[in-house]
């Protein structure tokens, strides 16, 4: 197997762009993500792979890539002829993307390949068009099976599945919470903190949904959207895009020394599938995460910083013990050490997370890779940790009962390593 690098990342401001249409953000992501491998267009990409998983709602059920793109191939900005793979896979998808590109160029197959996703989830005056981009995350074959499990897990957790006006992914989370709080006896006031350092993170990233700072207590007294969970304790709808050039070595040492001087090396990308699991079982990251662990050689206490998937802020502290970061039962003590937070031992979601960096679903993963990439490269600013060498991307997607359909780990090595 070749080594792979992550040649540029780009990421666009996330929030609420309504005037913004698809091709929009395709261009802005794209044209960044050149610049920032110093191209001056895409004539040497030899695969692409495109993410999205809202854009049925819009019109366009197929063919989604090919259809963003062709101005872009009209103009000479993008190659002719190239394939382009259509990606969903939930939240997960800019993560699958990413691992389509890496395995492109792993075997062989070509030198260099872009993974972009793109995504729209706010639609001013239509909340059911919202809601229809978020119902495919969910099994809508045989929803039976679901009702009845989270019936039973949430007489376990001592919260009844009661679905509110929101998407039932936050339900959901809020379960879980609810479970976790009731068996390791994490508490509100953990989550809160959890919140309130993303948000601070936040504040400090020029291109963040949400850039204001919230102290815990206002997460705790903020509005209830699903007990244990407040507002601010939950990601927001939004749009965006984000992007990622992937080459062989031979393609990176033929580049500039400042381009190389850059690369990003790609030590495991891992996707691992969701089941309906007992509340008490470890989570599918836990298992996509030894994975990458074996196949890079690295273990937990070799990460330096990580993003992961912070749907909802208890995720944060979940995620903590899936990695390996502290032990099962301990997240929430772990967070409100001051662990995860910038200055801590090992900074957890620095871009703000996806409670403040915003989640346009079919973009979150890159966006992951394009903060990893920035700190990695010591270009965080005023968020760069003081040590970054080994970075991890945890990204979810979809939920099949308590687990997510699909998950993804990913571990980076900086140039400095």
């Amino acid at each position: 197997m070749r080594e792979v690098y992550v040649l540029a990342t780009s990421c666009t401001a996330f929030g609420k762009r309504p005037d913004d249409s698809f091709h929009a953000l395709t261009r802005e992501a794209y044209l960044d993500v050149l610049r920032d491998a110093g191209l001056q267009n895409g004539d040497d990409i030899g695969m692409a792979w495109f993410g999205n998983c809202g854009m049925g709602t819009f019109g366009q059920r197929n063919i989604r890539g090919q259809v963003c793109f062709t101005p872009l191939v009209r103009e000479g900005l993008f190659p002719e002829r190239v394939g382009m793979i259509n990606v969903e896979g939930g939240c997960a998808t800019a993560s699958m993307a990413f691992h389509g590109a890496w395995k492109d160029v792993m075997s062989g197959d070509c030198e260099l390949s872009l993974a972009i996703g793109v995504e729209k989830t706010f639609v001013p005056g239509d909340p059911s068009r919202v809601q229809e981009i978020y119902a495919g995350g969910i099994d809508q074959l045989t929803p039976e099976e679901w009702h009845e499990y989270y019936a039973r897990c949430g007489r376990e957790a001592g919260k009844p599945f009661e679905p509110g006006s929101g998407t039932i992914f936050m339900d959901t989370y809020a379960m879980q919470a609810a479970w976790h709080m009731k068996h390791h006896g994490t508490t509100r006031e953990q989550i809160a903190l959890a919140a309130s350092k993303n948000h601070h993170h936040g504040s400090l990233n020029p291109k963040a949904q949400y850039r204001f700072e919230v102290s815990p207590e206002e997460a705790l007294a903020d509005r209830e959207i699903s007990w244990p969970l407040t507002r601010s304790m939950c990601a927001p709808i939004g749009d965006g895009a984000a992007a990622a050039l992937l080459c062989s070595g031979d393609f990176l040492r033929a580049q500039p020394q400042a381009v190389q001087d850059r690369a990003i090396r790609v030590r495991a990308s891992v996707l691992t599938g969701g089941k309906y699991r007992k509340p008490e079982e470890p989570g599918l990251s836990r298992v996509a995460a030894q994975r990458a662990y074996a196949a890079s050689g690295l273990c937990a206490d070799d990460v330096d910083l990580a993003e992961v998937h912070d749907a909802t802020s208890f995720c944060e502290i979940y995620q903590a013990e899936m990695l390996g970061f502290c032990p099962d039962g301990q997240g929430g003590a772990y967070v409100a050490s001051g662990a995860t937070a910038l200055g801590g031992a090992r900074p957890i979601n620095l871009s703000g997370g996806l409670v403040s960096k915003g989640h346009p679903v079919g973009a979150t993963g890159l966006s992951m890779i394009h903060e990893l990439a920035l700190q990695l490269r010591g270009e965080g600013g005023a968020r760069q940790a003081e040590k970054a060498r080994i970075a991890l991307a945890e990204n979810g997607g979809g939920v099949i009962g308590f687990d997510e359909a699909a998950c993804s780990v990913i571990l980076l090595e900086g140039p400095r390593g």
